[in-house]
């Protein structure tokens, strides 16, 4: 079957972002140009200007695209973790270790996160781009927010804990670890910082 002109040219756009998100972790937003992005997708400028109307749509669309496939990376690797066990303790231990399993895999060269990098350039973007990357944070914080909430309504901890803060260290943690990684081009150190955060947690909650 022939390919309709509406699938290609959501295969055009999906790939502008892809060759957006690769320059952008690589070298920054400043430093992407339309130019390069047509060069490698192999359109034109009207062809760009067709998907989005200037680099500022571009950003809210590589940012939009960026928290849909974190959601379902997190919604999933959680679920199995649910799944292997109904304690939310354990369950939550088993979605860590599966997690830092999916870390291990990035290749030893992965450039980092979007999010970071937009905040690193934040002055760039409109309010509306700033704000959703607040919300790419804010999102793990109630995320694992909600773990800690349901595994306190069975145990206490051990000893008095900021949940709150507590949530942040894994966003803290693995957005650290891309750095340190890439440093040292040492890409186990991501896997093995979810790891001890996984440790943590079960000291914590341990009865």
């Amino acid at each position: 079957m022939l390919d309709t002109p509406i699938k290609k040219r959501s295969e055009t756009r999906d790939r502008l972002l892809e060759a957006a998100e690769s320059a952008v972790l690589a070298k920054g937003f400043t430093a992407t140009s339309i130019e390069e992005l047509i060069a490698e997708v192999g359109i034109t400028k009207s062809g760009f200007f067709y998907h989005f109307k200037d680099k500022n749509e571009l950003a809210r669309a590589m940012m939009l695209r960026y928290l849909e496939r974190d959601a379902a990376l997190l919604d999933e690797i959680f679920a199995r973790g649910d799944e292997l066990h109904d304690d939310p303790l354990h369950g939550f231990l088993v979605g860590l270790k599966l997690f830092a399993e999916c870390l291990a895999d990035l290749p030893e060269n992965h450039p980092g996160c979007l999010a970071a990098s937009f905040c690193y350039q934040d002055q760039l973007f409109d309010q509306h781009i700033r704000d959703m990357n607040a919300e790419s944070f804010l999102i793990w914080r109630r995320r694992f927010r909600a773990r800690f909430a349901a595994i306190v309504e069975i145990r206490a901890p051990k000893e008095d804990v900021d949940l709150d803060a507590l949530a942040d260290m894994a966003a803290t943690l693995v957005e650290g670890a891309l750095i340190i990684g890439r440093a040292l081009r040492d890409p186990s150190i991501l896997p093995r910082q979810i790891l001890l955060y996984r440790d943590y947690v079960k000291m914590i909650f341990r009865t």
